[in-house]
């Protein structure tokens, strides 16, 4: 398995770009290994995964239905703006870090915008 030659090779940590199909056997092979994992994608902490960093989804999903509004009344898409994402979110799964015995500063505690205890 692929953890177990990450674990022997004692790498720092992974950062997982896996869908939500493999999220959860990723983050449990990653606490089975003690091995850091983050990813851009808050449901992979939800799910075990240590911590996120990454574009909130939510607030790019509200966009994009502004953007599907002005379509419906007429718009070209060529005509509509491209948009980079503006909010940011972090997130941190507490559980995980005393699973894999990883203390998460305090103050990295304090930026987050959410703290899974």
């Amino acid at each position: 398995m692929a953890f177990a030659a990450i674990a022997k090779e004692r790498a720092g940590a992974v950062i997982v770009q896996a869908g939500i199909f493999f999220q959860n056997a990723i983050a449990d092979s990653a606490i089975k290994y003690r091995v850091p994992s983050a990813s851009v994608l808050r449901p992979f902490v939800e799910t075990g995964g240590l911590l996120s960093y990454g574009a909130d989804l939510s607030h790019m999903f509200r966009r994009s239905a502004v953007f599907v509004s002005k379509i419906l009344q007429g718009t070209k898409p060529a005509d509509l703006p491209v948009e980079q994402p503006t909010k940011f979110e972090l997130v941190i799964n507490l559980r995980t870090a005393k699973a894999i015995d990883i203390d998460v500063p305090l103050f990295l505690q304090q930026r987050a915008d959410e703290v899974i205890e």
